[in-house]
């Protein structure tokens, strides 16, 4: 079945018969109508060799490029544009469900799920579930979505535009089979009624078209102009979501209290770029965290939950510095690339030293929260210990209980606790095999000791291995890292589409016609008709008061009159 966008050739007669999509149970009729109809017309009317091996012809491709033609047509119908938009609609459901990878906000949440489910993990991943928005299959049904609706939108577009600019059709031979029919009859002169009728429907806002005994107006050309943004919305999102998939990159980089991001690929935790994205042509800027305030509910139903998060920072562009505030959804923009806090937590400073009492490491680490109440936990490696390399998984409570516990009672730092187990041995560090920062191989490690510290303690290691001091804990903040170029775009093809929208359904697209004839008794006879060009009827009252403007130029009219609606 054939569309708006997807003409289908038909079966021509000189008069303009036009027979469209004939199945074959339909032939015998259409063959007999079609001789009923030469029987009945004037002789002038031709019938181009009408047969059933023609109509059928006129269905199948045609030879040579007819197969591409087809194909082409097929492609860029409206229908196949709507089946291709529920398929990507239905592709996306898992991208929405699962979890997927080389997400900023969440890194770590398909390796938890392939944790929580180790058989369906594997099958799912084998499939490209986990990364559902760059699988070439996800890619291939958005490409030919895209080819369709340009194929498509683009003609339809031209006919709204030819149709906006169009002038009015002369009325029908039977005005008083329209709609709101009126007739009334006066002894003005025609000309004079034609004219100061024609003045008024340009000031009603009609776009009209004159002849000698009638006047074509029409009014609501504005909703085509509604429906030629709503379509072209259409084509300018599906662009503006192909660049940011193409040309822009996403990443993600966590950053302790004082320390510096330099916008350079190696600086990032997770960087994910675009096809066409080259990670050299990074925007060069750099960020300092400065300080980053939290505060939390202290009472209440909602005791705990997050009152305010203010990342201070300081940055760097071309030489010239900076500072500004990050809040949720109060991004810093550096020319085009936007800086996100995503989260935050707490990193404990800890001092560490070797049996030789050397300083072997002093830092903050990052522990990553693992509640609402923001108990965070990670580890600590330190090589470079002497006589034995040293780890350390541990556990920190923001507000430890009084009475012991492993859980933080609240997010805020009242009474932080760092509960630790040290470990020495082989780290596993030294042939070349990646580790995570956030967990400790312990295959050729063996737990030497155990505790709870509170800041200014320390804990001293059995045999002389050395010692690790809590020294107090630092924040930091996780930022999101984007560019994307087609977000502007999008945004502009989303207020577009709902202005085309409304004006399309708000807008009546209608025409009148005015006829004045001659009457026997020397008089005229004025005739107006109306029709709908959408589905809502006619504004009611219109007719009648275009009727009271016509009538009321002529100063002698005649009471004689007809009308229906």
């Amino acid at each position: 079945m054939g569309s708006e966008c997807d003409p289908t050739p038909g079966i021509h007669l000189r008069n303009s018969i036009k027979i469209r999509h004939l199945g074959r149970v339909q032939l015998l009729g259409a063959r007999l109508l079609l001789y009923r109809l030469v029987e009945e017309a004037s002789p002038t009317i031709w019938l181009e060799s009408v047969t059933t091996d023609s109509i059928m012809a006129s269905r199948a491709p045609a030879p040579g490029w007819g197969w591409g033609r087809w194909v082409w047509r097929t492609l860029t119908s409206m229908r196949t544009a709507v089946i291709l938009l529920a398929l990507l609609a239905l592709a996306a459901v898992p991208g929405s469900v699962l979890p997927q990878r080389n997400v900023a906000s969440d890194p770590a949440a398909v390796l938890r799920y392939e944790a929580e489910h180790p058989r369906l993990a594997p099958w799912l991943d084998r499939l490209g579930l986990f990364e559902v928005y760059s699988s070439p299959w996800f890619a291939a049904t958005y490409m030919l979505l895209l080819l369709s609706m340009t194929g498509c939108v683009l003609p339809r577009c031209a006919r709204l535009w030819r149709e906006m600019r169009a002038t009015p059709s002369p009325g029908p031979r039977r005005l008083d089979r329209m709609d709101s029919y009126h007739r009334v009859t006066s002894d003005a002169p025609r000309g004079v009624i034609l004219a100061r009728t024609a003045a008024v429907l340009r000031g009603e806002g009609y776009r009209i078209a004159a002849s000698d005994n009638e006047i074509a107006a029409e009014k609501g050309y504005s909703r085509e102009l509604g429906n030629l943004a709503f379509h072209l919305s259409l084509l300018v999102l599906l662009f503006g979501m192909a660049g940011s998939k193409l040309l822009g990159y996403e990443g993600r980089v966590a950053l302790v209290e004082g320390e510096t991001f330099t916008n350079v690929s190696s600086s990032y935790d997770a960087l994910t770029p675009a096809a066409l994205m080259d990670v050299e042509d990074l925007t060069p800027f750099s960020v300092t965290l400065r300080s980053l305030e939290t505060a939390f509910a202290p009472t209440g139903p909602k005791v705990g939950e997050p009152r305010k998060f203010d990342a201070a920072v300081s940055y760097s562009v071309a030489g010239e510095e900076a500072t500004a505030n990050i809040r949720p959804n109060e991004p810093l923009d550096v020319d085009g690339t936007k800086l996100f806090l995503s989260g935050h937590g707490y990193a404990p400073k800890v001092t560490v030293r070797d049996g030789r009492g050397e300083v072997v490491f002093s830092d903050a680490v990052i522990f990553l929260p693992s509640d609402a109440a923001l108990t965070s936990d990670g580890v600590i490696k330190v090589p470079s210990a002497t006589p034995g390399q040293l780890g350390f998984e541990g556990v920190l409570l923001p507000t430890a209980p009084p009475a012991g516990g492993s859980r933080s009672q609240f997010p805020a730092l009242w009474s932080p606790r760092l509960d630790l187990t040290a470990y020495a041995g082989n780290l596993g560090m030294d042939d070349g095999t990646p580790q995570s920062v956030f967990t400790l191989d312990k295959s050729g490690l063996r737990p030497i000791d155990r505790k709870s510290l509170r800041v200014g303690e320390t804990m001293r290691l059995p045999d002389g291995a050395g010692s690790i001091t809590f020294d107090g804990v630092a924040r930091f903040a996780n930022f999101q890292v984007a560019r994307d170029p087609g977000k502007e775009v999008a945004l502009v093809a989303g207020v577009l589409l709902l202005v085309g929208l409304t004006m399309s359904l708000v807008i009546r697209r209608r025409r009148q016609w005015i006829r004045v004839t001659d009457t026997p008794d020397g008089g005229v006879a004025i005739e107006l008709a109306g029709r709908s060009l959408t589905r809502r009827t006619l504004p009611e009252g219109e007719a009648e008061e275009l009727l009271a403007l016509v009538t009321a130029l002529s100063p002698e009219r005649s009471n004689r009159s007809r009308s229906h609606t």
